[in-house]
């Protein structure tokens, strides 16, 4: 029977102690870890909270560290990425059409960083843009204000004049012109996306001249709008997420992204090292763009409405009806 002294277990004890260390720092150097730069607070129940939301779901189906920041200004846009590049992200997305500049200009520093833009039309090596066609979704809300309206009049109340915001807001008219030529949509932008009482007040001002619908794209700013719809009774369209739980008695429909479906795409071939830089484009065909009714409200829709809605969504879905200009 052999013997082994307590020094020699001792030494053995500290050699495995030192080796599970090693492997803990080894791990966590090569964590998958992702970072999420948003224009505005992912408290807005809609653009910033469905991104904050993909980065939950990235955490929990593909076990990544997750880090988010809220950035203001082109310069912070730029030392987000730089910042988590630095810091060895796997992944970083920016959440806006805002955000493409800054990730063409860190990418090419850090070519180990993926980066992902929303909204965008930019692409690298390691730089991809989503872009989603939310319009195909704010088209059918524009059947849905003309169709029901009584004054023939809508406004559509925006944060910056993005052309992505643009984009939505054209649909919306495309979609009541569809159903009345002579249908009136005014359009107005706050100039941010977080003055909840200049968006109120745009707002205020579109329904003094007859509109009696609103779709609002203003991320958290789009609170305002729904106040004054409420105040004076009228039906609102939310934007990006489903809102209706956001103003129940005032939001008829919300023109919506399934952004985790989208985000856990890039994630998953960021992790599986098979990401490669190129503009993806979702709508309604791919099921990540939808119009979702608010069931409290939904019954105040004419059954002929739903049914010639339900009718031009499948041609959209379908491709027998383009909506981009």
């Amino acid at each position: 029977m052999s013997r082994i002294s307590p020094s020699w277990l001792f030494l053995g004890t500290l050699a495995l102690f030192v080796a599970s260390c090693m492997q803990g720092h080894e791990e966590n150097g090569n964590a998958f870890k992702v970072g999420l730069l948003t224009p505005g607070p992912i408290s807005d129940g809609g653009w910033n909270a469905g991104a904050y939301e993909a980065l939950q779901e990235i955490a929990k189906d593909l076990g990544a560290q997750i880090s988010t920041q809220q950035v203001a200004t082109p310069a912070d846009f730029e030392q987000g990425f730089r910042g988590y590049a630095q810091q060895g992200f796997s992944l970083v997305f920016g959440h806006g059409f805002e955000f493409q500049d800054p990730a063409l200009r860190v990418a090419k520093d850090y070519p180990n960083t993926d980066f992902v833009v929303s909204s965008g039309s930019v692409s690298a090596t390691n730089v991809a843009s989503l872009q989603f066609d939310l319009d195909q979704a704010t088209y059918l809300a524009g059947m849905l204000a003309a169709s029901m309206s009584k004054t023939g009049r809508a406004g559509c109340i925006g944060g910056m004049e993005l052309p992505v915001i643009k984009k939505t807001f054209d649909g919306f008219i495309a979609g009541a012109k569809s159903v009345d030529p002579d249908f009136v949509v005014a359009t107005a932008y706050t100039g941010n996306f977080e003055d909840v009482a200049a968006a109120r007040a745009a707002a205020n001002a579109m329904i003094s001249r007859g509109a009696d619908f609103l779709l609002q794209n203003a991320d958290a700013a789009g609170l305002g709008v729904f106040q004054a719809a409420k105040d004076h009774g009228i039906l609102a369209f939310g934007s990006n997420g489903d809102q209706s739980s956001t103003a129940p008695q005032t939001v008829l429909a919300s023109a919506v992204i399934s952004i985790p479906a989208a985000f856990l795409q890039m994630a998953r071939e960021s992790k599986e090292n098979r990401f490669e830089g190129r503009v993806v484009k979702e709508g309604l065909g791919g099921g990540a763009i939808g119009l979702i009714y608010n069931p409290r409200l939904e019954a105040r829709i004419p059954p002929e409405v739903k049914a010639r809605v339900s009718e031009t969504e499948d041609k959209i879905r379908t491709g027998r009806l383009e909506v981009d200009p």
